[in-house]
Order: C-alpha cells, then sequence, then structure tokens
C-alpha cells in the first residue's frame, strides 16, 4: 500500500504539489488525470524515488522511496515518457536490463512484443517512435513488480496499438501489482483503469473508483437538456450530461465529461465523495 501524507514539492520558488494527502492500495490500476502543470509526472517520480519530498510523506510498504533500499527498487519500476533509445536489439536490451528486477521474465517480455506485433530483435535506434514504445512497455510489464508507474505510456501509439496495449495490461499485470498510469489520452485507458484520481496542484480532487462514481454521479447521454447538469457536452445525436446520482441509478463513466465536471465544481466533488 502506498499512503501519501501531506505531500509537497517546489521547483525552486514554483510550487508543483501542495499539502496532497491518499491512499493507493494494492492490485489497482489507477489513472491519474490532471490539468498539464499540476505535477503528474513529479508524483511519478517521487513514488519512484528519483526525487525527495520537500514536505509532507509517501510510504510504500514500510519504505521511504527516496532512501532507495536495493530491496525497494526491486519492486518498483517507472517508465518515462521519454527514454533514450539505446543501440542495440529489443530482446539484448531486455536480457541485460532485466536482471535488475528480481521477478524479470525474459517470456513474459517475448510475449508481449508478439502482443504489439513487434519484432524483439529489431535494433532500438532503428525502431519507430511507436515501436519503441511498445518495447519499453513490453519490458515494463515484463519486470513483474509490486509497483508499476508508467507516464503517458500511449503516447505514439497508433490506434491498434493502443488496443493492444489495453489487452497487454489487461493479460499481463497480476492481481498484487499497482499500476499508476498518468495520462492525458483517457479514452485510450477508459476500460481498463480502476479508480481514478484527477489532481490538483494543491490538491487531489477526486480518488475513487468506478463504481464510486457512478453512485454519486449519473452519466446522461440524451437529447432532453437537463437544467439540473453540473455538465453538458454536445456530441453526434444528442449531449452527454453529469448530474447527481440520488438514487444510485446505472450508468456507464465518460471520463472525459468526468474530468470537465470535477474540474468545474472542485468543492462539491470533494463534499460529495468525502462524505
Amino acid at each position: 500500500m502506498i499512503k501519501i501524507t501531506n505531500l509537497g514539492f517546489n521547483y525552486g520558488k514554483v510550487s508543483v504539489l501542495k499539502d496532497i494527502t491518499m491512499t493507493l492500495e494494492e492490485g489497482r490500476i489507477y489513472g491519474l488525470l490532471g490539468e498539464n502543470g499540476v505535477g503528474k509526472t513529479t508524483l511519478l517520480t517521487l513514488l519512484a524515488g528519483l526525487k525527495d519530498t520537500l514536505a509532507g510523506s509517501i510510504d510504500v510498504d514500510g519504505y521511504r522511496p527516496y532512501d532507495r533500499k536495493p530491496s525497494f527498487l526491486t519492486q518498483v519500476y517507472y517508465l518515462p515518457d521519454e527514454v533514450p533509445v539505446p543501440r542495440r536489439t529489443a530482446i539484448g536490451f531486455a536480457r541485460d536490463n532485466g536482471q535488475y528486477w528480481e521477478k524479470f521474465s525474459i517470456e513474459k517480455f517475448s510475449e508481449v512484443m508478439k502482443v504489439f506485433e513487434a519484432d524483439e530483435n529489431q535494433r532500438m535506434d532503428r525502431m519507430s517512435y511507436g515501436q519503441l514504445k511498445k518495447a519499453f512497455i513490453s519490458f515494463a510489464l515484463a519486470t513483474n513488480t509490486r509497483y508499476m508507474f508508467l507516464d503517458e505510456p500511449t503516447n505514439g501509439l497508433d490506434i491498434p496499438s493502443k488496443a493492444q496495449f489495453r489487452k497487454a495490461v489487461s493479460k499481463y499485470t497480476s492481481e498484487e501489482s499497482t499500476l499508476v498510469i498518468s495520462t492525458h489520452q483517457v479514452r485510450d485507458l477508459e476500460a481498463i483503469i480502476d479508480p481514478i484520481i484527477i489532481l490538483d496542484r494543491a490538491d487531489v480532487l477526486l480518488n475513487a473508483s468506478v463504481q464510486e462514481i457512478t453512485e454519486k454521479l449519473y452519466f446522461d447521454y440524451s437529447t432532453a437538456v437537463n437544467p439540473d447538469a453540473l455538465y453538458q457536452e454536445l456530441i453526434p445525436g444528442g449531449c452527454i450530461q453529469v448530474t447527481p446520482n440520488p438514487t444510485g441509478a446505472e450508468s456507464k463513466v465518460n471520463i472525459e465529461a468526468l474530468f470537465n465536471t470535477v474540474h468545474q465544481h472542485k468543492e462539491l466533488i470533494k463534499e460529495m465523495f468525502n462524505k
């Protein structure tokens, strides 16, 4: 379990994270959402121990990430959006670097590369950006770490590859692992992320499961305008509306509409979900 308490971080005089508190449970795939500049990437690097907190604390199963103890590092993998390109084949990169994670599986790496229809014997410095993404994602999943932090993993993937990504994450993530995926491409991950975190620079606006969200908010797809809607957006054939859900009626979450609702009604949403 990850416990974040009153976390703060600055770049010089610029505050990026301020008084962030939340708990991340094991066996979940968290979607980390937020506007540009709210500190999503910074939070992932703090969780991975690449930066130290300036205020508050992070506890990952009793470890302070920035201590970077070997027993902690073997349980954590962080995949940034941009990674230096090795001048070698993908399978060679995996064999050489996988040894640093005690549960790394070269067989799983090859299996995930097949899901992506990618060539593990191709030199990585000759791959397209999308092919490189596939190789690095395959390596990340093959580490079999307890905690995995992925920053914008679907950037650079075409439409078929995004479907392959969802399949790979669903099939090759163990039930004990906790994934935190930072993304702007919410539609790419709508089917696999649960719970959903919406981050603000000075607060966590939402940290809730899809079930909790649909119990308190109703996502209406219709042609009739509801004057009580918290958010409305025209779509082909009608509109998507988000309203409070006092009766607990079932609906399907639209993450983009959820995100916009939360940002337009920050205090109301926090009150609704912190009761």
